[in-house]
């Protein structure tokens, strides 16, 4: 069940562009049924939720792996400042958030770095060994991202390899990072 537009889902709580350009706010679902109805939304009881929003727009419309240059309904190039407006692909996304997880994990650690910059305090070999098995971790994960030859090979690295019962046997290789020391 779910509102849609020109056969699109439109999610509650977020804004969206109609046909004619004009974005309609994240609180759209506040307007009276008539109102929805002169907008062009048309509720739906049997809409198929049945796919992995992380991976796919709608069932059956993937979402882009590789970055895509924005055009406009014509072909011609979107330009925002004299620079070709780029979406992001999933790949740039996950290679994103394995940076951002990367950074996470080692910033309880940079202030010994800093203190070993700073004045020649030793850094302890456990912090020394876990930052590089993260930076080794953080690369092994992009280079898995970047090497996904499709759609299937990039969702296989978010599934935990699991033993003949079905019960995990580690994590999935975007989530394989050292444990916290």
């Amino acid at each position: 069940m779910a509102y849609k537009y020109s056969g699109r889902i439109v999610r509650a709580g977020k804004a969206w562009t109609d046909n004619d350009g004009i974005q309609h706010p994240s609180n759209w679902m506040l307007w009276d049924d008539a109102t929805k109805a002169a907008k062009g939304l048309v509720w739906e009881d049997d809409v198929d939720n049945s796919f992995d929003g992380r991976f796919y727009w709608s069932a059956g419309v993937a979402k882009a792996l590789a970055d895509v240059n924005a055009v406009d309904e014509d072909g011609n190039a979107i330009m925002e400042d004299g620079v070709q407006v780029v979406t992001l692909g999933l790949k740039s996304n996950a290679i994103a958030t394995v940076k951002a997880q990367a950074g996470g994990l080692l910033a309880p650690t940079d202030w010994m770095v800093v203190r070993s910059a700073e004045n020649g305090t030793d850094i302890p070999a456990d912090v020394l060994a876990f930052r590089a098995a993260v930076r080794l971790a953080s690369e092994t994960i992009e280079t898995a991202i970047t090497n996904a030859a499709d759609l299937a090979a990039f969702i296989a690295l978010y599934d935990a390899p699991v033993d003949a019962d079905g019960n995990p046997t580690g994590d999935a290789p975007i989530n394989n990072w050292p444990d916290a020391i």
